[in-house]
């Protein structure tokens, strides 16, 4: 296993512990002082449809057809703070949880029957009928068991680099209440595989599809919650906050020298620095800036190849100045704000920045898991320019 695959996984499993260990910290008193926890259980069957955005999708493969249906079966576990706690009056409807899942692209000898290892979170968007909901959920976990590409033994798969990737999943549902402690549920959804550029190949899998499920709640369950006080009376202190992270990874990088692609041997290091001032607009949402700080060992290689013989198999590479791998830019923060865990999304622009692969715009999408009241792990993905990956951002967090 690579380094950054170990990396990958060590905080998928930090995460994991954190929602069973970590509530006390997070929540308020009497969230758990006072109040139960409810549990419940769920299964569900996810069909699907694998998009087809290589040709080895379409039918180049060893197998000579389209690869273009997906099967997936989840077991999960969830919990919901009590209502008549500090979270539970806040996000009455929210759950979280961990799941496992067994997938099948039905050709194992290529892709591999990856199982999946996640953390999920969901919430109700409306009340539909005193008995029907309209919910939402995510999954964000590492699946294991792909068979990656190997140019002697699985020579067509230019999709799979690596034999865990990461596992995202986001869908909506009906949620129908069957009865005091059942739920039958219905949606759509879609899921992404990657290795967050941390080896090649990695063009990525994509799914859309179905799914249906049964829940089993355990313990008394109330469908209307109680009448609280109103919210600004629930929130405490200031709506300002202060978030300070740092976090590392590694990445390939491949160039176009002078006509034909290379990929550059070896990985290089990424290093990087947030500081994103937050204002709470309500209970569900933050939103603010970030100033942005990031070396990219590999930026700029293009520039500095050793000789000018076309052979690509033999390029070497003087180090470029840190002035080259060095950008700072700001970013537009929007965050979802739940239980434990907070989601963020920006846009930026590097501001200060030295050659043509830090100029640009940036997009991040990154998973907050929160430690404590203050402290979170932060793994997150940066895009360049709306479609180019460019890095995994693995780190730890500090809000004040």
């Amino acid at each position: 296993m690579k380094k950054t695959d170990r990396f990958i996984l060590l905080c998928l499993l930090f995460a994991f512990f954190c929602i069973g260990g970590t509530l006390a910290g997070h929540a308020e008193p009497d969230s758990l002082t006072h109040h139960p926890i409810h549990h419940q259980i769920g299964f569900d069957i996810r069909p699907g449809y694998v998009l087809p955005t290589k040709s080895f999708f379409e039918g180049e493969n060893a197998q000579g057809k389209p690869i273009n249906t997906v099967l997936s079966a989840h077991l999960k576990y969830a919990f919901r703070f009590d209502k008549d706690s500090y979270l539970g009056k806040l996000y009455p409807h929210a759950y979280q949880g961990i799941g496992i899942a067994y997938t099948s692209f039905f050709n194992p000898s290529e892709l591999g029957n990856p199982v999946s290892v996640y953390v999920f979170q969901g919430s109700q968007i409306a009340r539909l009928t005193p008995h029907l909901t309209l919910d939402y959920e995510w999954n964000f976990g590492a699946s294991f068991g792909w068979k990656k590409y190997n140019e002697t033994s699985n020579p067509y798969n230019d999709v799979v680099g690596s034999k865990i990737n990461a596992y995202l999943n986001a869908g909506i549902y009906l949620n129908w209440q069957l009865a005091p402690q059942w739920h039958l549920t219905a949606g759509i959804e879609t899921t992404h595989y990657s290795n967050g550029n941390s080896n090649y190949p990695n063009s990525g899998v994509n799914t859309v599809g179905g799914r249906i499920g049964l829940i089993h709640t355990f313990g008394a369950e109330k469908t209307t919650p109680k009448t609280h006080p109103q919210e600004k009376a629930l929130l405490q202190g200031s709506p300002f906050s202060y978030d300070i992270i740092l976090y590392g990874a590694t990445r390939r990088r491949g160039i176009i020298w002078p006509d034909e692609r290379y990929l550059v041997p070896g990985s290089f290091g990424v290093i990087g620095f947030n500081f994103n001032p937050l204002y709470r607009v309500n209970r569900y949402f933050r939103a603010g800036i970030s100033l942005d700080a990031q070396y990219d060992e590999s930026a700029n290689l293009k520039n500095h190849v050793a000789g000018t013989e076309h052979d690509t198999n033999q390029k070497q590479f003087y180090r470029p100045s840190f002035r080259e791998q060095f950008a700072v830019g700001l970013s537009l923060r929007a965050e979802l704000t739940m239980p434990i865990f907070s989601i963020n999304l920006g846009i930026g622009r590097n501001l200060i920045y030295k050659g043509e692969d830090t100029k640009g715009f940036y997009q991040i999408l990154a998973l907050k898991t929160f430690v404590t009241r203050r402290v979170f792990l932060h793994v997150g993905y940066q895009l360049s320019n709306f479609r180019d990956p460019n890095n995994l951002m693995l780190g730890l967090g500090y809000r004040f």
